[in-house]
């Protein structure tokens, strides 16, 4: 009997967050398309399987994390050698080094004597689908959008708010926040508050200072399929620069994004009218520091609460054309 012969494995590495995850869609897509009959493994935390298979550009996740943005160890790889390896992780010998330790077939990163050079001031979609096209890949930074997710949401139609973010350089204030949840209540919004694990405290006191209801803060950490229909079916998501944005982004929800130390043209939404990003300018700060960044702080309540309504009104408006036709 012939034995069919296994299609070659392709080792994708970016062990990071469900932002990260989410602005490679567009690289991962295009290593898709360039090598169909690879089976495509990511290497990234375990938790963000659901999010990379739910991408359509993934075959298989390969369980791998460190503390922070560190490069894990890919020692448990299985098996022989991939056939080819590709660094979205970083552009640091320390990744490199990580996928070179694997011996694959074929390396594709940015710290390789012939690698592409880091594009340090482009947008993170840009720069990885840049980073592609030098080795010969084409990728659309603008092919992003998820498909709807067949879980149904928890709270069709309300407005989402999500206060919390991975570091405090990019929390926004939770009174902050509450002074919003008021206006946009007063203006007959219902809106419900998330939450990520271990930011139970900041959802519930944001609750209590707008008084929501405990049926509408869903506080604790939504499994992946909710949190993604929740925000596929918002009216709109107000957050930081953090995966949520990201989330809003990729299923065409109308957005208001609160950004603080890193600009928005680095890692903020396309370019149009459905997603505002909210921002002062000034040299860049530490996305991963304690305090809430200066320029995020710059950014007031009643500027805040101005662009949601805005949001919401042209969506209620482009609703009512799109129904008259």
């Amino acid at each position: 009997m012939t034995r069919t012969p296994h299609p070659p494995r392709l080792l994708v590495l970016r062990a990071l967050g469900l932002g990260d995850l989410l602005t490679a869609v567009p690289a991962l897509r295009g290593i898709r398309r360039a090598l169909p009959e690879h089976r495509v493994h990511l290497a990234l935390p375990a938790g963000l399987t659901e999010a990379a298979l739910g991408t359509g550009a993934v075959d298989a996740v390969f369980p791998a994390e460190a503390p922070g943005r560190a490069v894990p160890s890919l020692a448990h790889w299985p098996g022989p050698p991939p056939d080819v390896a590709i660094d979205l992780h970083g552009n640091g010998p320390e990744s490199r080094d990580a996928l070179a330790g694997l011996r694959p077939g074929r390396l594709l990163a940015h710290a390789l004597p012939d690698g592409p050079p880091w594009q340090a001031h482009a947008h993170e979609r840009e720069r990885w689908c840049g980073f592609l096209r030098a080795y010969g890949i084409p990728a659309d930074p603008l092919d992003l959008r998820l498909p709807r997710p067949a879980t149904p949401s928890p709270a069709p139609g309300a407005v989402l708010v999500h206060p919390g973010a991975a570091s405090g350089s990019r929390r926004w204030p939770g009174e902050r926040f509450a002074a919003v949840v008021r206006c946009l209540r007063a203006t007959g919004h219902r809106v419900v508050l998330t939450g990520g694990p271990g930011e139970d405290a900041l959802v519930r006191s944001v609750a209590e200072r707008s008084g929501l209801a405990e049926s509408d803060v869903l506080a604790g950490g939504l499994p992946y399929g909710a949190l993604s229909a929740l925000v596929a079916e918002a009216a709109l998501v107000l957050s930081g620069d953090t995966g949520l944005a990201h989330l809003a982004v990729a299923h065409g929800t109308r957005s208001v994004t609160l950004f603080g130390p890193v600009s928005p043209r680095l890692w903020g939404p396309p370019p149009g009218p459905d997603h505002l990003a909210l921002w002062r300018p000034g040299p860049p700060g530490d996305p991963h520091g304690r305090i809430p960044d200066a320029r995020l702080l710059r950014l007031g309540t009643g500027e805040v609460a101005a662009a949601c309504l805005t949001q919401l009104r042209s969506a209620r408006t482009a609703a009512e054309v799109a129904h008259a036709r």
